[in-house]
This record gives C-alpha cells, sequence and structure tokens, in this order.
C-alpha cells in the first residue's frame, strides 16, 4: 500500500482516543516499517547521486537492504512488542505497534515481487503475492482504487472523530496525497 493510505488507516483503527499522544504513536507505527526504505533510498538518491535505477533495481533487492527489511517488516518482532505494549498497558505504545502490524497486515498480500521477510527472523521466506499494489500488471488497476476509498473513508473517520486541530491538516494532506499517487499509478504506470 501507498504510505499516506498506511497512515490514515493505522491512525483510524489505532487513533482512540483522538488524543495528540495516542494519534501521533498511531501516525508514527504505520510510517515505521517503511521509514528504512525512504532513509535509505533518500540518502542513495539525494546524498549520494546514485541512479533510481540501481537504488531501485539492485541495492533494494541486496542482501544488506533486505536485512533491514526484514527486521522493520517482521510480524514476530512487532508481535512481540504489541504484547509487551498491552502488558504493560501503555496506549501510546499498543497505537504504535498496532498501526505498525496493521501496515505489515496490508502489505503482506499486496507486493508481488517486491515484498518483505515478514517471518523473521524464524524464516526468510517471502510471499510472492498474485496482486500488487503499484504493479497494472499485477492488478494494481482493481486495487489501487479499493485501497483509496478504504484511505479516504479512514481519513472522514478521522475528521468525524474531532481529532486535536494539528490533524486536520495533516488528515487533509494525506488525503489528497494518496489521491494524487493512485492517480499516478492508474495514468503512468498502468500505461507504461
Amino acid at each position: 500500500m501507498n504510505t499516506p493510505a498506511h497512515l490514515l488507516m493505522g491512525a483510524a483503527v489505532f487513533g482512540r482516543p483522538a488524543q495528540t499522544k495516542i494519534l501521533l504513536a498511531a501516525f508514527f507505527g504505520a510510517v515505521l516499517p517503511d521509514l528504512s526504505l525512504y532513509v535509505m533510498a533518500g540518502t542513495s538518491l539525494l546524498i549520494l547521486g546514485i541512479s533510481p535505477q540501481r537504488v531501485f533495481n539492485e541495492l533494494y533487492f541486496s542482501d544488506a537492504w533486505q536485512t533491514v527489511f526484514a527486521i522493520d517488516n517482521s510480524f514476530i518482532l512487532w508481535g512481540i512488542l504489541c504484547l509487551v505494549a498491552i502488558w504493560w498497558r501503555r496506549p501510546w505504545a499498543v497505537a504504535l505497534t498496532g498501526a505498525a502490524l496493521l501496515h505489515l497486515c496490508l502489505d503482506f498480500p499486496l507486493h508481488h515481487d517486491d515484498g518483505r521477510p515478514h517471518f523473521w527472523p524464524m524464516s526468510n521466506w517471502v510471499f510472492e503475492s498474485p496482486v500488487s499494489y503499484w504493479d497494472s500488471a499485477q492488478g494494481a488497476n482493481w486495487v489501487a482504487p479499493i485501497e483509496l476509498v478504504m484511505a479516504l473513508g479512514c481519513g472522514v473517520v478521522l475528521l468525524v472523530r474531532r481529532v486535536p486541530i494539528w490533524a486536520v491538516p495533516l488528515t487533509l494532506v494525506l488525503m489528497a496525497a494518496e489521491i494524487w499517487i493512485v492517480r499516478q499509478w492508474l495514468f503512468f504506470f498502468a500505461n507504461s
């Protein structure tokens, strides 16, 4: 799924009550499984000047990058952290780890040939889904509109829930970003 969709869904599901600490934890947890990709790709592209083709066709699939992705996309590690958060009765930690787990649950069935080893450290197995959230050759033309509707619905839930004032523009920006990204997938990638 696209990152704005993860943020909207994670915050809608785990950002209750709509208090700043809980909501921030849910937003942050929703992005944590992808944060390493943004840091590594951003550093490679913007600071080191490595070409996008090398970053996304070579480095992305390198053992080093896949090891990092295995750690931050592990159902096992996030599950343990969530259980600890529940045990300690820390609502902000439950929101953070729950949103991260939701992120993984949404990604797992939507990565065709770019999945992650979600069961690390128990296994390095990667599920190769028959569908993809971004690749039109693997069903993105019907996955993307469903994702868009779900993400926008979660944005509406957040707005109706009367989130803190700072979260209103953030929610609107994320909704607009999701619309823009899905538009790009459907009209640019579907025709390339």
